[in-house]
């Protein structure tokens, strides 16, 4: 037993430990190999998708949730690590890869340049020669086409596979004639070769994808902003009072959290104690900070201020405004607009042009040169100019900054074909109550007697009405702390059921209801007052009356508020050439009375929430081309029936599936926005179109050598040069629609609205 327990027990220096150190040399090598080769394959999906842009995009969502699952425990709704990886991650993945490659591959081409006799003789220079230097050129050449050109050539495989040759294959077969051709040249020196023409345009070409990439990532950060917003951990109130550091997964509705002083909210609920102001800009587009009390609803993800609170969880995960926000962001990155397929059908076309005017070249100069390395050189450079690199760009970065401004400013668009047509829309349908209005009765005219000043009165009715919290009551007070009014106290209030309050006001006995209360107390009603009361009933107004000591001194009209911000709607809506109609509920005497005010074109009222869609089908049976805006709920039908639905309301109600467009907060002003980014947004699509276009109806002829005859040709690097010139323009021209003017003028009070927020 002695002798086998010695040998098997090992000393400090022995030969296990040996054993382990080399078993854990071997194991390193490993993991360096498997890191080697996990870089590798992650590398080759980057391509992949690269080469399937369309059909990766609508996979991606499912991807982040299963990484999300396995890995982005840290939160139910995807792990805004997670997340970030899946989308943005993705795109900064294309972006290293390029980079990386046109770094090594430049660095490579140097040699090949400074031994290119060409450049040697247009630029005065020499080098000096060794014992095989005449192999510099091939050699460095063939690296910079094994590295630098095989993406592009396994990315052309896929189009190639899928019958839908392409970018891809186009810079694949610019680069493998230039490369044969080239390897020719060795074997047959009496031809001139391509080495350095090919080396430069692979680099350019790598360039070109770098820039392309780096611009796609920055305009795609949208979602990935969002996802930041939200904390990964939250300070849980336990039963007993104390505080818990818990991942925000674990939270559960009904949980009670604290949220200090510049803490981000952790996920939707209701404030039960404290008071601070918070701020939603990133989720509404509010620039100024929301003031939140007790009974407030609060959005995870924003910012609290100075203030703590305490706050009841509503609504976790995936039913949180947020992820609401970021699923509506994605749906949008992934749809296509109708200009966006027009494009990508416009670079299939190019392709065959591309060939048809290579094979006309090729005959061409063949029969009036001979075959020789003029002809492969004009081949080349055709098919160099021909490239859509500038096209394939054109319309996705446009489309990516619109839907990044457009989230910015509080408009999540679902639906891009839906954003597009905004521009054309003849016809705006508005839903009425909480629209156009409040949505809540307020103070819309008064009279009084003689001798009663209108803000006594409107002060002593709010004095009165100060204990109760009807509407009415609500009303009668805001009106008064409109007018800058203090209300003097008042004692003993009752509220007399089915008629109104009563309340002892500086000795007087002071009562506020409708006329029910003057029935009770027997009060006679001066003419005046009761012409004004019959107005207000002819426009569906509610009336209430003010008496003190039995004597009736006022009367005030109750109706829905029209928000401020209606009037500027209409008024600019009519400046964009778009005819402006309202659909309510209401009664036509009602309807009438708003849109007179308002200015409204067209009046649909009395229509049940049932028949609404049907209103939209009359107009479009005109022929017009309808938008409608509506709160989303009752108003479903006709947002799905409308051209462009659009849904407005607060800032929780983001998941409305009818609508093709959302306006978080709810300002009708945002429709006008809407429009005016949807037109800025179709302008630079059809200007970055005839850049990309126009550029090759240009130079593909100056590529095939029609100037020849006077002297001027172009070779593949300078054709690249130009290629990728082009696609920079288009990069730079996408980018000044982030300076579109979506500010709001002031409103008729003078008071400024929100100004627009710029994209990511």
């Amino acid at each position: 037993m002695d002798d086998h327990k010695d040998t098997n027990e090992n000393p400090p220096g022995g030969e296990h430990q040996q054993d382990d150190s080399s078993h854990q040399h071997e194991h390193g090598e490993q993991d360096e190999s498997d890191a080697e080769s996990d870089e590798q394959r992650v590398e080759q999906e980057l391509l992949e998708e690269e080469a399937h842009p369309a059909a990766e995009s609508e996979t991606v969502l499912d991807e982040q949730h299963e990484h999300a699952g396995h890995e982005g425990e840290g939160h139910d709704h995807g792990s805004h690590e997670g997340h970030g990886e899946g989308h943005g991650g993705m795109h900064e993945g294309h972006e290293q890869m390029f980079r990386r490659r046109f770094f090594v591959s430049t660095l490579l081409s140097i040699p090949v340049l400074l031994y290119s006799e060409m450049l040697q003789e247009w630029l005065g220079f020499s080098v000096p020669a060794f014992p095989g230097s005449e192999w510099i050129n091939p050699v460095f050449a063939v690296i910079v086409f094994a590295y630098g050109g095989m993406p592009f050539l396994q990315m052309a495989v896929p189009e190639l596979k899928d019958r839908s040759p392409g970018m891809m294959t186009l810079i694949s077969m610019a680069i493998t004639v230039a490369f044969v051709y080239s390897l020719a040249s060795v074997v047959f020196p009496t031809q001139s070769a391509f080495f350095w023409e090919l080396v430069t345009l692979i680099d350019i070409m790598l360039l070109g994808h770098w820039i392309e990439m780096r611009s796609v990532r920055r305009a795609s950060s949208a979602v990935d902003e969002l996802a930041k917003l939200m904390p990964d951990t939250a300070e849980r109130i336990t039963d007993g009072g104390d505080t818990e550091e818990v991942p925000v997964s674990e939270l559960s509705e009904g949980d009670l959290v604290l949220v200090r002083p510049g803490a981000s909210v952790p996920a939707d609920g209701v404030v039960e104690e404290g008071d601070s102001d918070v701020n939603e800009s990133m989720i509404t587009g509010e620039s100024k900070p929301v003031s939140k009390d007790p009974g407030d609803e609060v959005i995870g993800g924003t910012i609290n201020g100075d203030g703590s609170l305490r706050v009841r969880v509503g609504a976790t995960g995936e039913e949180t405004t947020l992820a609401g926000i970021m699923r509506l962001v994605e749906e949008a990155q992934q749809s296509k607009s109708k200009t966006q397929v027009l494009a990508d059908r416009a670079a299939g076309w190019l392709f065959y042009v591309a060939l048809a005017a290579a094979v006309v070249t090729a005959i061409a100069w063949t029969l009036a040169v001979s075959f020789d390395a003029t002809v492969i050189e004009r081949v080349v450079t055709v098919l160099v100019i021909a490239c859509p690199h500038a096209l394939g760009l054109a319309i996705p970065l446009v489309v990516a900054i619109n839907t990044s401004l457009a989230a910015r400013n509080g408009m999540l668009v679902r639906d891009r074909i839906a954003m597009e047509e905004a521009r054309n829309l003849d016809a705006i349908i508005f839903d009425k109550t909480g629209t156009l209005t409040e949505g809540e009765h307020g103070v819309v005219d008064m009279a009084t007697v003689e001798g009663v000043e209108e803000d006594d009165a409107l002060a002593l009715a709010a004095a009165v009405e100060s204990d109760s919290e009807h509407m009415i009551a609500r009303a009668i007070r805001e009106a008064a702390d409109e007018q800058d009014l203090t209300a003097p106290d008042a004692t003993d209030f009752e509220a007399i059921k089915g008629r109104g309050v009563r309340a002892n006001v500086d000795g007087n006995e002071v009562y506020v209801g409708g006329p029910n209360l003057l029935t009770q107390l027997d009060s006679e009603i001066p003419d005046h007052l009761r012409r004004f009361a019959d107005e207000a009933g002819q426009n569906a107004q509610t009336v209430v009356y003010l008496v003190r000591e039995g004597e009736l001194i006022a009367a005030f009209a109750m109706a829905d508020v029209i928000r401020e911000e209606s009037f500027r709607v209409v008024d600019a809506l009519h400046d964009l050439g778009i005819e402006v109609a309202m659909l309510t509920g209401d009664s036509q005497d009602v309807a009438n009375a708003v849109a007179d005010e308002l200015g409204i074109d067209t009046v649909f009222a009395e229509v049940l929430p049932e028949d609404k869609d049907e209103k939209v089908q009359e107009l479009q049976d005109q022929g017009k081309l309808v938008g409608m805006v509506g709160d989303g709920v009752n108003d479903a039908p006709a947002l799905t029936r409308a051209d462009v639905g659009i849904a407005i309301g607060s800032g929780t109600d983001v998941a409305v599936q009818s609508a093709d467009v959302i306006l978080v907060q709810n300002n009708p002003m945002d429709v006008v926005r809407l429009v005016k980014l949807s037109k800025a947004s179709y302008r630079k699509m059809q200007e970055n179109i005839v850049w990309a276009a126009g550029y090759n109806v240009f130079a593909i002829p100056l590529a095939a050598g029609v100037l020849a005859p006077i002297g001027i040709l172009l070779s593949p690097a300078v054709g690249a040069l130009l290629m990728s010139l082009s696609t920079v323009i288009v990069a730079i021209n996408a980018q000044l629609l982030r300076r579109v003017d979506l500010s709001i003028p002031e409103l008729p009070s003078g008071t400024p609205a929100t100004d627009a927020q710029p994209a990511d």
